[in-house]
């Protein structure tokens, strides 16, 4: 027999090909397919997703903080503005603890159900996976390689940790699993999630019942005014009831709950 020289890389070992631009095709297709075969190997069904901001700390992290901050004369203001913002910290931990217990009590045969999922990073994200994980129940954490900010946090399920490349395919799952959606306080990216999926409801684009709660009325009335909009006929007066507006884990609490049970349990296909 020869003796060949070398013998050929198969297409699927091949990593230069399949890191180069005629290899993206597969690079998304395994962002669906893989986190797909995670779900239903897990049996979840679908999810309740948490935004928010990535710098917002705990209470005891904002209160060290500051405590520093006065000893070594610090950014007090910054200190103090930072442990004010924690109060949505420990409101995504409870409200997220609240939402997993009840999942929880609801009948095996329903499966898992309402499973919390957050962007898997630090701050509000981390709240959401560290109240379910002290409610003990699962959680999911969609993280994304980005150069900052986005490391995962240890709260997560651990078969249920993902690091995405693509950020409308992380988007894909934080939508298409969804059957109801917390905005806490937060910036772009936040921002970014709440208007898209807004959009997309509004278009009918989502067809699904999802309700949507976007807590913490101090902060997003100062951010975003919607009566300009209804005021110059960009959108519709109703078009403000596509959201449920609190400051109150228990408002917040009861108004999903209260729709998800409105809807029924029976597990169908999302519409998308």
């Amino acid at each position: 027999m020869p003796n060949y020289p070398f013998k050929p890389i198969k297409a699927y070992d091949n990593t230069d090909f399949l890191n180069s631009p005629d290899g993206r095709l597969l690079r998304i297709l395994s962002e669906y397919q893989e986190p797909l075969a995670r779900f239903r190997e897990l049996d979840l069904k679908d999810t309740i997703v948490v935004f928010g901001s990535a710098r917002i700390l705990s209470h005891e992290e904002a209160e060290a903080a500051l405590e520093k901050a006065r000893a070594e004369d610090g950014d007090i203001a910054k200190a103090e503005r930072d442990l004010d913002m924690s109060k949505y910290y420990e409101a995504a931990r409870s409200l997220s603890f609240k939402l997993t217990e009840w999942s929880k009590s609801l009948p095996e045969e329903y499966g898992r159900r309402f499973v919390i999922c957050s962007g898997g990073g630090p701050g509000i994200m981390e709240a959401a996976n560290r109240g379910a994980s002290e409610a003990k129940g699962l959680n999911i954490g969609l993280n994304i390689s980005l150069p900052f900010e986005q490391n995962e946090n240890p709260h997560i399920t651990r078969e249920l940790a993902f690091e995405f490349h693509y950020f409308f395919m992380r988007k894909f799952w934080f939508t298409y699993l969804a059957k109801a959606m917390i905005v806490m306080p937060g910036g772009f990216g936040t921002l970014d999630e709440f208007m898209e999926v807004v959009t997309l409801v509004q278009t009918l684009k989502i067809k699904k019942p999802l309700p949507i709660v976007l807590f913490g009325k101090e902060f997003w009335s100062k951010v975003l005014q919607f009566q300009p909009l209804i005021d110059a006929g960009t959108i519709s007066p109703t078009d403000t009831d596509l959201f449920f507006q609190t400051d109150s884990v228990d408002e917040a609490y009861e108004f999903i709950v209260g729709k998800l049970l409105d809807q029924g349990l029976e597990v169908t296909e999302p519409a998308l």
